[in-house]
């Protein structure tokens, strides 16, 4: 069985969040990368020891900011398929949840490297974003399963 599709036109506002998902790791990489040489951890240990980080808030922040970092990354599988899955059928809808669930990150992110694990909170709302994906990804699969059956 062949499928065929064609692309909409709204879709480049998912690859938009899609791409601006990639900037973001980056940029989550780039500050935990500071953050280690702040703190002074060094290879390959992943984060400061408990000890450590209770005594040197820069410890702290180092942690903090490599976790924002890894949850992010244990979240793109999910987010990118859902987006790119839901902008097939809905591009503006998959790109709006998935611009709610980007800017979320980032303030979850900032919230977070203050040192300060309860100010992730501040993107809390991120995951908002991704139920919506999640719907979306959901109903395009679907209607596309739907069609299939009902010709």
């Amino acid at each position: 069985m062949v499928l065929t599709f064609s692309v909409p036109d709204r879709y480049a506002y998912v690859l938009l969040v899609g791409m601006g998902t990639s900037w973001m790791t980056l940029w989550q990489a780039s500050l935990t990368g500071r953050y280690r040489n702040k703190a002074k951890i060094s290879y390959p240990q992943a984060y400061a020891e408990k000890a450590e980080a209770e005594k040197s808030p820069d410890a702290m922040k180092f942690n903090c900011v490599q976790r924002a970092h890894q949850n992010t990354l244990e979240f793109i599988p999910k987010v990118l398929f859902t987006l790119l899955v839901g902008g097939l059928k809905y591009p503006t809808m998959a790109a709006s949840f998935g611009g709610v669930w980007l800017f979320g990150r980032v303030l979850y992110t900032l919230g977070y490297a203050s040192g300060n694990p309860a100010k992730r909170n501040r993107g809390g709302f991120n995951h908002l974003g991704y139920l919506g994906l999640m719907l979306t990804a959901s109903w395009s699969i679907g209607e596309l399963v739907y069609a299939t059956f009902s010709s």
